[in-house]
């Protein structure tokens, strides 16, 4: 990696990017994924702001742009900076949702599916475990909080009422006061995108 990273062609600033993106790749290191999502999950969100002028729908991006990146992320070669290929997924996503949403064909029922075709499922209840996986489900949820501290405060309260206090769709949009449809679709997007990095540890947690 160091014959790589000395790429005269980084900043500083592109260098310490790559540098997370390897220990994410190669060590699965949740904080990685965190510090990438926090040093430009603002600048990702006020640049889609201005594309489709609503927070919530630019919210909504920035966590589907994210998830999209860390999918992708053995993709990301050092020829450029990481914020350059971060940019350019968010702004193709959010080209793609405008175009969507003029002909009213994206559907949150949808299921979620891995490359192999399987259904994504992200499940953290403790029923009937044993102490061994109460153990891997503690560290599992430590990572979690660690990656969904970085988002916006909206979603954070979806994804603690959802899978850390287990509530039911409908629990949450009587308790927050949103339609339910709004509940499903941001969780959507919220679960895809932790899908997307907590895949990378399975078997290594």
């Amino acid at each position: 990696m160091d014959d790589v990273i000395e790429n005269e062609n980084l900043s500083d600033k592109a260098l310490h990017d790559y540098r997370l993106v390897r220990k994410a790749l190669d060590h699965s290191d949740q904080r990685a994924y965190a510090e990438l999502m926090g040093r430009y999950r603002d600048s990702v969100y006020f640049m889609l702001l201005k594309m489709v002028n609503s927070k919530d729908d630019a919210e909504d991006l920035t966590v589907e742009a994210f998830g999209k990146a860390f999918k992708r992320l053995s993709q990301y070669t050092p020829n450029y900076a990481f914020s350059t290929w971060l940019f350019r997924i968010a702004t193709n996503n959010c080209i793609d949702f405008i175009r969507r949403k003029r002909k009213n064909t994206f559907s949150i029922d949808q299921p979620m599916s891995d490359d192999e075709g399987g259904e994504l499922v992200l499940d953290l209840r403790s029923e009937m475990l044993d102490p061994e996986e109460n153990v891997m489900k503690k560290q599992k949820i430590a990572m979690l909080r660690e990656l969904v501290d970085k988002m916006k405060p909206r979603y954070r309260t979806l994804i603690e009422m959802r899978y850390f206090q287990e509530l039911s769709y409908e629990e949450i949009a009587q308790e927050l006061d949103l339609p339910l449809g709004t509940v499903k679709a941001q969780l959507f997007r919220a679960r895809e995108f932790l899908f997307n990095v907590l895949k990378n540890t399975q078997g290594k947690i």
